[in-house]
């Protein structure tokens, strides 16, 4: 018996079928039709097949196809794993996409998108330049390079993702935003996408959303026993205001939708208001916002208030009507959680008071404030220990801790592709609100008194970070770069 080539994407997924080690394997919805097929084309000769339930199936499909994200653009097949959701391709120009010459542009792309999809990317960049094109994709916070050739025909390959996208494709001159949607095998990936015009051309930047992934449990996201303990409890609570604080990219709703999956019982209504939905969560009922047509947070956070809710989620509060809505919903009764960007747990108490809302109303109605950060953690493979220099030693000095012997720095390998790092780790400052910091905040007092407050040291952002330089999971160099040294 000797095996041909592997079976086309589309027809392993769709006659539930797949080559796996030489071997014939099939889904539980395999028709007879399809598996001769499916023999015909892979062997000379009979062979017996393994059938497997649905998960165990889309498993071995996923590993079978998955693995061609190095190969080069040009080598690309026209059948590829990433597919575009016939929901969201209206029809095309026949001058962009019906032409033979048409064809390598469309796999480059879906070359680009797969990369993407597979390496977990939160972002990928697709940015003309004067000598042609470049792509880029962002991996556990920072931008790896996947393409840059000149010549490249970069206003053919904006056009494509602006068409893919729903965009207008004359319009060059002003940026737009949309969104693609894909399949990945069988998972539902969604793509922001964003065009901001420049020197060479249109950039085109897309924020890649799967959102069949699986939420982790809190335990899982970093955070420590105690940590945990003191969400579950905020999750429980009747009524109030929990909000998620940092940068873009922080995780912010990853915690979010994790409270929500633990406060999520068959006796509470939950809502949420979201921009965009990022993953789907059975059981509780989920509100894209549409600002362009005048559903915005605050005012899908007021139709969410007339559906009897009990929870509500809403995205983000960025203008004084979201912030004093929420805290409206949370006086009378409804658990709120939302996200805000700021530096701190404390410094979001300052964000609100920006925005607008008294400090009477932050102190009755905000019950804690979880600021949070990922960072990159050390490649096991070729992290490196050495003594901690002066500036690590006067950081653990500065949040009241005793620096370590030694501690462990990125060297660069084969395994981490150079960087010296492998995935990342959450650090999690949690003011809770007591009596005595509800007083601070309804008499308007600053930034500095609330985090003496608030906080110890150790409960910092740096103080959590250092927690892992001395545990080895991260270096002082990448606490540095996304925390600071200073508490």
């Amino acid at each position: 018996m000797s095996t041909r080539a592997q079976l086309p994407f589309a027809f392993a997924r769709d006659h539930q079928v797949v080559l796996s080690e030489g071997a014939l394997v099939a889904g539980p919805e395999a028709t007879p039709t399809g598996l001769r097929e499916a023999l015909r084309r892979a062997f000379d000769a009979p062979v017996d097949f393994t059938q497997l339930d649905a998960d165990a199936f889309q498993d071995r499909l996923m590993a079978a196809y998955q693995g061609n994200g190095q190969d080069a653009p040009e080598e690309v097949e026209a059948q590829d794993s990433v597919v575009l959701d016939d929901s969201s391709l209206e029809a095309p120009p026949t001058d962009l996409l019906d032409t033979g010459s048409d064809a390598p542009v469309i796999r480059l792309v879906n070359h680009f998108l797969r990369r993407a999809v597979e390496a977990q990317a939160s972002d990928l960049h697709v940015e003309p330049h004067e000598g042609g094109l470049r792509a880029r994709i962002r991996v556990d916070g920072t931008l790896q390079t996947i393409y840059d050739r000149a010549g490249a025909p970069a206003r053919r390959v904006i056009s494509r993702l602006k068409v893919m996208a729903g965009l207008d494709i004359a319009e060059t001159r002003l940026p737009q935003d949309g969104h693609i949607a894909l399949r990945y095998g069988g998972r539902s990936i969604d793509v922001r996408v964003s065009t901001l015009p420049g020197n060479y051309g249109e950039r085109v930047v897309m924020r890649v959303l799967d959102k069949t992934a699986g939420l982790m449990p809190l335990a899982d996201l970093g955070l420590r026993p105690a940590q945990v303990a003191e969400l579950e409890a905020l999750s429980a609570a009747p009524h109030g205001i929990v909000l998620a604080a940092g940068p873009t990219g922080a995780g912010k709703t990853t915690t979010l939708y994790s409270l929500l999956k633990l406060a999520n019982q068959a006796e509470r209504n939950i809502l949420t208001v979201e921009d965009p939905i990022e993953y789907d969560l059975p059981g509780i009922n989920q509100s894209q916002i549409h600002a362009e047509i005048g559903l915005t947070f605050a005012a899908g956070l007021r139709a969410a208030l007339r559906q009897d809710p009990d929870i509500i989620l809403v995205g983000e509060i960025r203008d004084q009507e979201t912030s004093s809505v929420a805290a409206q919903a949370a006086l009378t009764g409804h658990l709120v959680f939302s996200s805000v960007h700021a530096n701190s747990s404390v410094a979001a108490i300052i964000r609100l008071r920006d925005l607008g809302l008294e400090d009477y109303l932050i102190a009755a109605t905000v019950r804690a404030i979880i600021a949070q950060r990922l960072l990159r953690q050390l490649c096991p493979a070729c992290r490196r220990a050495a003594p901690p220099d002066a500036v690590a030693r006067a950081a653990f000095d500065a949040v009241e801790m005793s620096p370590p012997a030694e501690v462990f720095h990125a060297e660069g390998c084969p395994e981490c592709n150079g960087s010296g790092y492998a995935g990342r780790a959450g650090i999690y400052e949690i003011a809770t609100v007591t009596d005595a910091l509800r007083a601070a905040i309804d008499e308007g007092a600053p930034e500095q008194r609330l985090k003496a407050l608030a906080l110890t040291p150790q409960q910092t952002l740096l103080g959590e970070a250092l927690r892992l330089v001395s545990a080895g999971t991260t270096d002082f160099r990448e606490v540095a770069r996304v925390v600071g040294t200073s508490p």
